[in-house]
């Protein structure tokens, strides 16, 4: 990646449903330069995707958890495939020290949560698992 890729990923960032020519403008680029850029950092997977940020009207009505769990020795393929099916679960980063996954989660309410928490401790082989509801978000960055 070079300064133009850097900055044609920061435009993305701030808005990644903005024209390849509104890019190329602000840029100072060719329009058909930036989209031969867009191409090859998709193809790398510098660019894995374009997605959708709810906005704050839409995340207040949401209520936002993390669950920290501990996982059974070489169950994390298992564990993984049944988090996919929790429909609640957002994301899963494994992580180093006491415990062994972060799980994201995303609820409409108290017992949508409780109920994807429950779930999540009945899969065969998590071992433990202390959960966290959010309760404002103070930064929010996108990577």
């Amino acid at each position: 990646m070079d300064e133009a890729d850097a900055a044609l990923i920061a435009l993305l960032k701030d808005n990644a449903r903005l024209p390849v020519a509104a890019l190329a403008q602000e840029l100072g680029l060719a329009r058909s330069t930036v989209q031969s850029r867009l191409e090859r950092l998709e193809r790398q997977g510098v660019i894995a995707g374009y997605t959708l940020r709810m906005g704050d009207a839409a995340a207040q009505s949401l209520i936002h958890a993390t669950a920290l769990l501990q996982i059974e020795p070489r169950t994390l393929p298992a564990v993984l495939s049944r988090l996919k099916a929790v429909r609640e679960v957002t994301s899963a980063h494994t992580t180093s020290g006491r415990f062994d996954l972060i799980v994201g989660l995303t609820a409409p309410s108290t017992a949508a949560l409780d109920a994807a928490l429950d779930a999540i401790g009945e899969v065969p082989g998590v071992r433990s698992s202390e959960s966290l509801v959010h309760l404002s978000t103070r930064i929010d960055r996108p990577a």
